[in-house]
């Protein structure tokens, strides 16, 4: 699977870009702002259908324009052509000149992981970044994952809708709160299967880019311990003081543990950096191992903040994805480390929102 053409029309710096890239390792390259990690948001948008940064789709359009145009051609056993318009007006997303009307029908099209300074919220942010984290992990992997969690959603949207009303239907709550059991349920399931395959994976990462060789494991807790009918029937007076849905998958947290203590409590800002690396070496490995073939890799100016020891630890990944045709993007504003790589990298010059080959 990889990227095989780029096409932008007023995203974020660039007016107009349309660019070819072959599988391999691909450097983007280039002062502070001006429009490297833009790429890489362009990518992970067209993967995920949404930006790595946290922002809405409004904030990804051209400074004084209305709306911006995301297009691609992807290459995998097959080929599709992607088309996206975003405006405040018109939301318009194609498939292969088929509208998608639904987010299964889309979504695996273009896998990617993307490492980032925003994957330190995996760390130290609220729990919905690592419920967030699960979700998109199983969605890469776990056929009908997706749908699912989106039933659930949708229940549990109806159902707080419904106790936000003063004196509600109880028939249409008992109606949302089966459709929520059912879902939230199988959620439950699938996240308790995968903590302990993802788990060693995570910390077979950890001991190879920290200096240090601590144990680290994950630890799921969900919100539910035992019936979710029962339990939700016991929270009936939270709920109606709260008029929201207050148990269920949609609380669930994930503890990050070493040697058994909280890292978000207990560990070094150098420690809690190379966890967030750790868990996205392990996303790509996971995805990966299932997939049979590796995500497009998005490293984001991760590897020149961090010294000769940690950036071995990609290696292993970047070895692979060599191995197996596949493809990775990074941005840097100093190339110093990128003899590490080994092999040959296409540069490209980003200056001012345009994108120049280097070869």
């Amino acid at each position: 699977m990889h990227l095989a053409h780029l096409r932008l029309r007023n995203f974020r710096n660039y007016a107009r870009l349309d660019s070819e890239f072959t599988p391999g390792f691909h450097l983007f390259s280039g002062n502070n702002a001006q429009g490297k990690t833009n790429l890489l948001e362009a990518i992970y948008l067209l993967s995920t259908l949404r930006s790595f940064r946290g922002v809405g789709s409004a904030q990804m359009v051209r400074h004084g324009q209305k709306g911006y145009f995301v297009g691609a051609a992807i290459t995998s056993q097959g080929s599709h052509d992607i088309k996206m318009y975003w405006s405040s007006r018109e939301r318009n997303l194609t498939l292969d000149n088929q509208r998608v009307r639904k987010a299964t029908d889309y979504l695996g099209v273009l896998r990617t992981v993307v490492f980032c300074t925003e994957d330190l919220q995996l760390i130290k942010g609220p729990g919905r970044s690592r419920r967030r984290f699960l979700d998109l992990l199983l969605s890469q992997t776990k056929p009908g994952y997706l749908a699912l969690l989106l039933r659930y959603a949708h229940a549990l949207r109806s159902r707080n809708a419904l106790l936000k009303r003063p004196g509600f239907d109880p028939i249409a709550l008992e109606s949302f709160t089966r459709e929520l059991i059912g879902a939230g349920q199988e959620l439950t399931r699938f996240r308790h299967e995968l903590i302990p395959i993802f788990s060693p994976l995570v910390s077979s990462a950890y001991r190879r880019i920290a200096v240090d060789t601590e144990d680290f494991r994950l630890e799921y807790q969900p919100s539910i311990k035992g019936d979710f009918r029962v339990e939700l029937a016991q929270s009936q007076a939270r709920e109606q003081a709260y008029r929201m849905t207050v148990i269920g998958p949609h609380r669930d947290e994930v503890k990050l543990l070493l040697n058994d203590r909280s890292l978000a409590q207990f560990g070094s800002e150098g420690q809690k950096r190379t966890l967030a690396i750790a868990l996205k070496l392990a996303q790509a490995e996971y995805v990966a191992d299932v997939q049979g073939a590796p995500p497009v890799l998005l490293i984001d100016d991760v590897m020149g903040e961090l010294d000769a020891q940690r950036r071995k630890g990609f290696l292993p990944l970047l070895n692979r994805a060599h191995e197996t045709s596949g493809q990775v993007f990074m941005t840097s504003t100093d190339e110093k480390w990128v003899e590490e790589v080994g092999r040959e990298v296409h540069r490209w010059e980003v200056k001012a929102g345009t994108v120049r080959d280097c070869r």
